[in-house]
Parts: C-alpha cells; sequence; structure tokens
C-alpha cells in the first residue's frame, strides 16, 4: 500500500503532501512549512521512510519553506522551477520531466502564472496544483511575475485535459476542504468555469486583495531555501 498523509498549517492554510513508496521506502515531501519539520520527520520514521526529496510548487509569500532544514538533517534534495528564483534548490525544473523516488513517478507540469516559476506534480491519480488551481478558486496573479492570461493557458492547456476524476489536491483552502477533481473544477469553478481568456484576465484585475502578511519575510527566505538572509550570509 502506498504512503500519502495531507498535512496543514493552519496559520497559512498551507497543504503539505508526503508521499512515500513502500517497495523501496522513500519518499518525497510537497510544500513543507518550517515550523513543523519536527512533525515531518517524525512521520518518516514511523513509517519508515527516507525522504528523497522535497518539492516546491513555487516560492511562497505566506510562509517560510522547511526545504533547507529537511535537505541538512535527511540529504534530500530540494526541487522546484528553473523561473522560481531559488537558485538555492538542488534540482531546477524546466517542466514536462518526470521525477522518480523508489518505483514511483511524478509528472511535472510547468503552471505559471500565480508566479513565473509554479509548478504542479502529478502522481497516480492525484494532481497537486500548488496554487495554479484551488478548489473552486485560483491563486492570484497581482504579484511575483504573476499573469492572469498566463495562468488561464496554463489551467486550461495542462489541466484541464487531464482526466476528469483526477484528484486536485491545492496547495491552500481557507474553508478546510481537502480534495476535487479535474472535472468538478473544470464544471463549476466560479473563476473559470465557462469563462473566456478575457473574462478571467477581468475578473483577476479586479479582486483588489489585501497583500500578504508575511510576503516581505517569506519570499526572499524562500529565495533561500527556507534561511534567513541573515543566516546565509
Amino acid at each position: 500500500m502506498i504512503h500519502f498523509r495531507q498535512l496543514f498549517d493552519e496559520t497559512s492554510s498551507t497543504y503539505t503532501y508526503l508521499l512515500g513508496d513502500p517497495i523501496h521506502h522513500e519518499a518525497v515531501l510537497i510544500d513543507p512549512v518550517r515550523e513543523h519539520v519536527a512533525l515531518y520527520l517524525a512521520l518518516l520514521e514511523e513509517q519508515q521512510l527516507k525522504l528523497s526529496a522535497v518539492l516546491e510548487t513555487h516560492v511562497h509569500a505566506d510562509h517560510i519553506t522547511g526545504a533547507a532544514q529537511l535537505r541538512e538533517q535527511t540529504g534530500a534534495q530540494t526541487v522546484i522551477s528553473i523561473h522560481g528564483g531559488a537558485p538555492c534548490a538542488d534540482v531546477h525544473l524546466q517542466g514536462d520531466e518526470r521525477l522518480h523516488f523508489g518505483t514511483e513517478t511524478i509528472a511535472v507540469l510547468a503552471t505559471p502564472g500565480h508566479t513565473s516559476g509554479c509548478t504542479s506534480y502529478l502522481w497516480r491519480d492525484r494532481l497537486f496544483s500548488g496554487d495554479a488551481l484551488l478548489i473552486g478558486d485560483c491563486g492570484r496573479t497581482d504579484f511575483q511575475g504573476g499573469d492572469a492570461g498566463v495562468l488561464y493557458d496554463s489551467i486550461t492547456r495542462k489541466i484541464w485535459p487531464l482526466q476528469g476524476e483526477t484528484l486536485v489536491y491545492p496547495g491552500h483552502d481557507y474553508h478546510h476542504r481537502h480534495v476535487s477533481s479535474v472535472e468538478q473544477e473544470r464544471e463549476s469553478n466560479p473563476r473559470l468555469a465557462g469563462k473566456s481568456r478575457d473574462e478571467f484576465i477581468a475578473i483577476m484585475a479586479n479582486l483588489n486583495l489585501p497583500r500578504p502578511r508575511l510576503i516581505d519575510q517569506a519570499v526572499p527566505a524562500n529565495q533561500l531555501c527556507g534561511h534567513e538572509a541573515s543566516h546565509a550570509a
């Protein structure tokens, strides 16, 4: 049986995902939060899993990643898009690669638009969509190289063509919803369902969202894989 855990950070409403291969006992973490590194390490030990990689969907603006700490304590590689703005990472994805851990394979989908370096990961019947596609929502596009037209293209060209029953596990949810599906989002997502590219761009241009509270701290730290600038210096 495969190992899979969805973990939640209450402060930033961030989902972190643990994926494990039961044959070779290797695992990856997607979007870990720095404050929960001890929990991740305990789960890995409990399940007798060796962490081989930490996958980031993008450079986050609302929390600091646990990637650097996990790399230091487990030897895991840190992985992010080449366009993510984090030269500290061990692996920089171009998009459309395949990643391997144990006997498992993850397909990499470049899904920019929320930021220029957003990446989604497809594993078995599950899509980890980061902030590109959320449940009944999508990532904002007004900072970090965001572009509403690019996000629309990413979702409609990379995600909508997937099998409708593909499960969508987002990077965040602010209403404690855990999972959706490609078909459900394709048919009912208020920002995207039945909307033209121009209509979507207009919707995104008029959200008037507040600036993320931690952006000035989180983005510089995440560009260093979770180290504070003073630590890196």
